[in-house]
């Protein structure tokens, strides 16, 4: 059992996980805490497990038949698989930021409404316009997109697009912020900002990537996991990590020796 703990109450407290694809174990016995206000990286080889587990934290995995879910993953210690668990509340606190940018094919403007207006989260039109304006400074895409609003967001470039997605997710106000490999279709430029607004948003939420950048891993997390054929090798302070693996396949991986 691997567990990083400081002195504060976990996020996500996640025990005992087992996950599977029908027959097929993808991963085994997880033991985590994911703290408040840090960034969680999760690294390791195509098919470990990774963007599995991230999925497990807001039940995207719900979504596809004839998967199952042993052991207990709880969410400011509430079961986030309890049956009477609403699973849009759920993924409304726990937002998702995919591979590729997928914004809708409509208005920046409404884009980033969609959810504030399908929650019933805005009382008036002032207040979305507010929250649209605050969560797109949030997401350091205001100053780009403030004069073209009304414009499609496919219009804009791919680095954008992503950063959208972002502004997407922060006008619901989640507790936390998943990033499945967020930065991996995006260029040098692109991705150094929205590394640079992950920092940034460490400050009020909860972030959790997966990446298959070790030298990401090692900019923006505080905490780095290395997952390796569906169980989590090692948990540790992301400076320790890189630096004083604690075991002999962390530094193989880290080294280049495998994976």
């Amino acid at each position: 059992m691997i567990k990083f703990r400081v002195m504060t109450e976990p996020v996500f407290s996640i025990q005992n996980l087992n996950f599977y694809y029908g027959s097929v174990k993808a991963l085994t016995d997880i033991n985590i805490d994911i703290m408040p206000r840090q960034v969680t990286a999760l690294i390791g080889p195509s098919g470990c497990g990774k963007s599995t587990f991230l999925r497990c934290l807001n039940r995207m995995n719900d979504t596809i038949s004839g998967t199952r879910l042993e052991g207990k993953i709880t969410l400011n210690g509430e079961d986030i698989y309890a049956k009477d668990v609403d699973v849009v509340d759920l993924r409304q606190r726990v937002g998702m930021v995919f591979q590729k940018p997928n914004p809708f094919p409509q208005s920046i403007y409404d884009n980033v409404a969609f959810g504030p207006r399908v929650l019933h989260m805005a009382k008036s039109k002032a207040d979305l316009e507010e929250t649209i304006q605050r969560s797109l400074q949030r997401a350091a895409l205001w100053e780009d997109v403030k004069d073209i609003l009304s414009e499609s967001a496919l219009g804009l470039s791919l680095g954008q697009q992503q950063r959208l997605c972002i502004a997407r997710v922060l006008a619901v106000r989640p507790e936390v912020i998943l990033m499945d490999e967020s930065t991996s279709a995006l260029d040098p430029i692109a991705t150094l900002k929205v590394e640079e607004l992950i920092a940034d948003l460490k400050k009020e939420y909860t972030v959790v990537i997966v990446t298959h950048n070790m030298l990401q891993a090692g900019r923006v997390s505080d905490v780095t996991g290395l997952f390796w054929l569906g169980e989590l090798v090692e948990l540790s302070p992301t400076n320790e990590m890189f630096t004083r693996p604690k075991q002999e396949l962390t530094e193989a991986y880290i080294s280049g020796k495998m994976g």
